[in-house]
Parts: C-alpha cells; sequence; structure tokens
C-alpha cells in the first residue's frame, strides 16, 4: 500500500467537484468516441468495401483489449495514482482515434465506379456498342485499390478500435472509485448521478456528430466542389466519416490533461454524516489483508464461480446479457437499417438513432432509477417491474415487424430469378459497374449502361440531370439518375414512435436489474459480482452481438459489389427479408430477457414460501418471510440470495 500524500492546502486539483467535472468531461469525449465509431460503420462498410459481418468484427473489436485487461481494475485499485493512469489511458484513447482517421490520409481517392464524371469524358457509363476506353481506367482503378495502402485499411482501424478498447479500462472503474472515496457520503451519490447523466449523454452525441459529418463528402479535402458530383441522396455517397475521431482526439487530449495534476489522495469532504461515523471507524481496528497480484488470481476463479452460483444472480446477468446483445447489434446497424428499408440519406439515418432512439432509451434509464428509490422496491419486487417493462417493450416492438417496404424492382436482380434484360448485351457494360437510374417506368437499373441508355442531358455544372434514348426503358424511354427507392418513407414516423417506445419502456429494466445483482451477492462478493457481470457483458454479448447481427444482414444481399474481381458490400438487399430477420433476432433477444426475468421471479417466489429481501440495519440485505409460518419445516433461517 503506498504512503498517503501528506496534506495539502485546498486547490482546483484538490477538489473533488473540480474532479467530478473533469472526469464528466472525459467521460462525455470517451462515450463520444464509441457513440461515433458505431454512427460511422455502414459509411466505413462502404469506402472500404467491406461486408456488414466484418464491419460488425470491427465495431465489436475494442471489446477485445477490454476485456482482457478489466479483470485486473479490480486487482490494482487504489494500489496505484489513479487520476495518472485515468489521463493515460484518457491520451491512449486520443492516439487510437487519431489512428482512426489514419485510412483516410494513406488511401487514394473514394472510386465510386463508372459515371459521367468530367466534361472531358462524356460517354463514360453510357451504353457503348464499341467501348474500348473502358479497361484502362479499370486497370489504373485497380492498382489503387490493390496498394499497400489500400490493403493496410481495415488492419489499422482494427488496431486503432483495439487500443480504444485498451484505453478505456482505468477510465470508468478508477473514476468512480476515486470520487467515492474522497466524496462525503452524503455527496458520493450525487456526484455518481451527475457523472452519469452527464456521460448519457455521450453516445447520443456522437451519433449526432456522425450525422453532421456525413453530410460532407469524403474527398473534400481532395477535390475542388466543382469535381464533387455525388450527393448525400446519391446511394454511392460517402461521408467524411474520418472527420470527427479527429476532433473526438482533441477533445481527449485537452480532457486528459488536467489528471496528471491531481494528487493520488485528497482530503476527503467533510459531512455531518461522516463526523458520526468516525466512531464506528475506530471499531475497524485491522485493514482488509491485501493479496498479492498471484493470489487474486487464484481467487478470482473461485469467487467467480461462487457468484455464478447464485441463482438469482445468474439469471439476472442473463437477462441482461440477452438485453445487451440486443443494444450493441441494433446501435451498430439501426441506421443502416432505417436508411435502407425507408430510403433515406445516412446522415438522417444517424440523426433518427442519435436523437430519438438513445435519448428515450437515457430518460427510461433515469426513471426507472426514481421508480426504484420513490418505492424502495425489494429484489423480488424489482423482478417484476423488469419483466413487466420487458413484456411492454415486446409488445411495442412486434408491430415493427410488419411496418416496412418491399424491395424496388431492378432489372436483372429483383425479384429474384429474372434475367438481365437482353436489350442491353451488346452495351458492353462492365461487370462492376454501379450507378443506379431509375427509368421513367418505375424499374431500376444498376447503370445507365444496363438500362441502354446512349445519351445524356447536363446542367450547367455539367451535372447529370437526365439519361435519354434508353432501348431498355418502357413508357417515354428515358432514366434519372438516382434509385427508385422504396416509396414508402411515409411509414418512417410510425416506426420511429415505436422505436422510441420500445426504448423508453425497455430501459426502465436497466436500474432495477443492476440493483438485483447488488442485493444477490453478500456484500464481500459485490466489486467482484459487477466485474463478472460486465466480463460477461462482453464476451457474450457485445464481442458477438454486432458480428451476429452483420452476419444475419449479409444472408440478405441480392446483389453484392465486385471490384477488381473481388466482392465488396452489398449493393442491394431483400427488403423483406431484411426487416424479418434483423428485427426478429431483435425479438429473439427480448424474448431471451423475458424469459431470464421470469425464472427469476419465479425462484424469489419459491423460496421458503414467498422471501422477501428487506434491508438490515447494517445496509446489507436478508431474507426474511412475508407471512407467518405455520410449520417449522417452512421457517427460513439466514437464507441465503
Amino acid at each position: 500500500m503506498g504512503v498517503p500524500d501528506p496534506v495539502r492546502p485546498k486547490g482546483l486539483f484538490n477538489s473533488i467537484k473540480f474532479f467530478v467535472f473533469c472526469h464528466s468531461l472525459l467521460q462525455l469525449s470517451q462515450l463520444l468516441v464509441s457513440g461515433y465509431m458505431k454512427s460511422s460503420i455502414t459509411t466505413i462498410e462502404r469506402r472500404y468495401g467491406l461486408s456488414s459481418q466484418k464491419s460488425g468484427v470491427l465495431a465489436a473489436f475494442n471489446e477485445v483489449g477490454n476485456t482482457v485487461l478489466i479483470v485486473f481494475v479490480s486487482f490494482f485499485g487504489s494500489r496505484v495514482h489513479r487520476p495518472r493512469f485515468i489521463g493515460g489511458g484518457a491520451l491512449l484513447a486520443g492516439v487510437a482515434s487519431l489512428l482512426m482517421a489514419t485510412p483516410h490520409f494513406l488511401s487514394g481517392k473514394y472510386d465510386y465506379g463508372h459515371d459521367i464524371s468530367s466534361s472531358s469524358d462524356n460517354s463514360s457509363g453510357l451504353c457503348q456498342s464499341e467501348s474500348s476506353s473502358a479497361a484502362p481506367s479499370s486497370n489504373q482503378s485497380c492498382q489503387e485499390h490493390e496498394s499497400p495502402a489500400q490493403q493496410v485499411a481495415y488492419p489499422l482501424l482494427l488496431l486503432a478500435q483495439l487500443l480504444l478498447g485498451v484505453a478505456s479500462v482505468p477510465i470508468q472503474p478508477f473514476g468512480i472509485s476515486y470520487i467515492d472515496d474522497h466524496a462525503s457520503r452524503r455527496n458520493s451519490p450525487l456526484y455518481l448521478g451527475i457523472l452519469l447523466a452527464v456521460t448519457s449523454i455521450g453516445p447520443a452525441l456522437g451519433f449526432i456528430t456522425g450525422a453532421f459529418m456525413q453530410r460532407f463528402y469524403v474527398d473534400f479535402d481532395k477535390l475542388t466542389k466543382d469535381q464533387i458530383v455525388l450527393d448525400p441522396k446519391d446511394l454511392r455517397w460517402v461521408g467524411a466519416w474520418w472527420l470527427g475521431f479527429l476532433v473526438a482526439s482533441c477533445l481527449l487530449f485537452i480532457t486528459a490533461m488536467p489528471y496528471f495534476f491531481f494528487p493520488r489522495t485528497m482530503t476527503k469532504e467533510d459531512s455531518a454524516d461522516d463526523v458520526e461515523s468516525k466512531p464506528d471507524s475506530k471499531q475497524q481496528t485491522k485493514p482488509p489483508q491485501e493479496l498479492s497480484l498471484l493470489q487474486f488470481l487464484k481467487s478470482f476463479p473461485r469467487i467467480a464461480l461462487r457468484t455464478l452460483r447464485t441463482p438469482v444472480y445468474l439469471l439476472v446477468v442473463l437477462a441482461q446479457v440477452n438485453l445487451a446483445a440486443l443494444l450493441s447489434g441494433l446501435a451498430t446497424f439501426m441506421a443502416k437499417f432505417i436508411e435502407k428499408q425507408f430510403s433515406q440519406t445516412t446522415s438522417f439515418s444517424t440523426m433518427m438513432i442519435g436523437g430519438v432512439g438513445i435519448p428515450m432509451a437515457v430518460v427510461g434509464t433515469v426513471l426507472g432509477g426514481a421508480l426504484m428509490r420513490r418505492f424502495n422496491l425489494s429484489v423480488s419486487s424489482s423482478g417484476k417491474v423488469c419483466t413487466v417493462a420487458i413484456l411492454l417493450g415486446m409488445f411495442f416492438a412486434m408491430p415493427m415487424l410488419l411496418i416496412g417496404c418491399p424491395t424496388q424492382t431492378v432489372a436483372g436482380v429483383f425479384p429474384p430469378g429474372t434475367r438481365p434484360p437482353s436489350c442491353s448485351y451488346d452495351c458492353r457494360c462492365p461487370q462492376e459497374a454501379f450507378n443506379p437510374v431509375c427509368g421513367s417506368d418505375g424499374v431500376e437499373f444498376r447503370s445507365p449502361c444496363h438500362a441502354g441508355c446512349s445519351s445524356v442531358q447536363t446542367d450547367a455544372n455539367n451535372k447529370v440531370t437526365n439519361y435519354t434514348e434508353c432501348r431498355c426503358v418502357g413508357g417515354l424511354g428515358f432514366a434519372l439518375p438516382r434509385t427508385c427507392g422504396s416509396r414508402c418513407s411515409h411509414l418512417l414516423k410510425p416506426f420511429m414512435v415505436l422505436l422510441a417506445l420500445t426504448s423508453f419502456i425497455a430501459a426502465f429494466s436497466q436500474t432495477p436489474s443492476y440493483m438485483m445483482i447488488l442485493r444477490s451477492v453478500p456484500p464481500e462478493d459485490k466489486s467482484l459480482a459487477v466485474g463478472v457481470q460486465y466480463m460477461l457483458f462482453r464476451v457474450l454479448a457485445f464481442m458477438p452481438g454486432p458480428v451476429l447481427y452483420g452476419s444475419v444482414i449479409d444472408t440478405t444481399c441480392i446483389l453484392w459489389g465486385r471490384k477488381c474481381g473481388k466482392t465488396t458490400s452489398c449493393l442491394y438487399y431483400n427488403l423483406d427479408r431484411f426487416r424479418e430477420r434483423f428485427l426478429g433476432l431483435q425479438v429473439v433477444f427480448v424474448c431471451g430477457g423475458l424469459l431470464c426475468f421470469l425464472l427469476t421471479v419465479v425462484v424469489l417466489r419459491r423460496r421458503a414460501g414467498r422471501p422477501e429481501l428487506q434491508p438490515e440495519s447494517n445496509g446489507g440485505y436478508e431474507l426474511v418471510n412475508e407471512h407467518k409460518p405455520t410449520d417449522n419445516n417452512k421457517e427460513v433461517n439466514g437464507t441465503k440470495t
């Protein structure tokens, strides 16, 4: 145990209030990066030609470093200079955020495929029976695509995510324990509540920042305004995903600085509660014996297994794992679902998650905690609240399966089994071409070439307004340079209402379930029980969740992109299958959580004549009987939860 610092005069860096202020800003910045990463995942997927499964792996990879090291936080605790470790973690997070943006600067310009991009090439992407100019540009594009800088982009992103996970290990646990050690007993819950409230804004702010950054073209720093021919409504649009990581890294570097000036220990706040508790502290003549690192590692599996044998603890943690897996998938891919299902831009879809979904979940969590405090709920009552909340959440989630759009008709792609129109066979259309156009007859084509268009109309700024003389298009025979879309954007409002209600109601279970975990284990095991809980979250939910969702989404793809003979990201999805499987998986996790909460209630009711957990005078919890036993065999004596 280190020797505490001598008593210092009161100053800015010897004030726990200032520490709470700094830590709130740091966790806000840290969670902003996390939210921003999830808001940018589909943009990164499109930019570097990743499958949804690879995107899921990328989203979950920060949990790898976190899971490996989080166990050691329980051991080190107050043995180290916690503020400096927090500052070091923040600096590492800033470096990782910079590394996340590095692939943009190493890669060349974004190649979105064949299109009319300049006045010097007015024939590119059109139907040409004798075309010989496509090959050189295609070969040049392949050389750029296969360059070392392009190939190293995905590994760099994985490394950055790994470092972000490692950096987050000391920030929250050390910060909370430092506040609890140096704040008065009366102010400590208030400070932790302020910390939770401020940091809850972080993910939402990350999504909102992502929505703003995605309005800028990815290569706006490499191209002039006149050279940018795409707009955000184009399916090939890629926003400036890298810009937010630069902003976030600056915030992390700034918020890290104060921690190197905080002392290892500071003067504890004085309050009436602390003065009254001082005589009790004299009774503790012996401090708890400290374990060595080897002893800690040996005892950890035994204590963890003992904790997991507690039925209430195990069932509640499994329920939370189901909900955490649900949350990890929705946070990563819900914006993509809204974009594809309701034909919205990436920016708008991301704003819906950051501006509606996450804030409603935060409000539900806060109100769930207020409900616990107002009615002083026992463990059994908390289990009932969680069960009702999840049941109502499922009630509002089920109709979302029915709100969606059918896949638009795409020539040669959808409906399945249709062959490409023979009218464009002699156009020599590149197989990799992707520049969607909507024919005047309502049928979508992969490119003007596939629609058999041989001429184009442009405006004064040389931007395409119309493709004409399209031999494969019925009716008037022209095509517009855009996707036909799913034509049911009007259903977005009822869908978002149901999503907001589901998020709000399901979040009610978060605080009650957390308190059930704390009250179902012996006081000496509480810290470790929380550590085991978060470790299971990462191993069973946060790591496999996004990968599972990404894999399910990939099964609904009906046309994969191709570049230089390699498969890239998905171009078209079967929207009915996308909706059924994506939201169906959500219902499966909700049902899993509901089942675990129901079993928890049953276990609590069956224990020795429906026992209830009541608070003891010493702050712990004991199991007592609600009804007077009529038989000695039914009497409960120190039953342990």
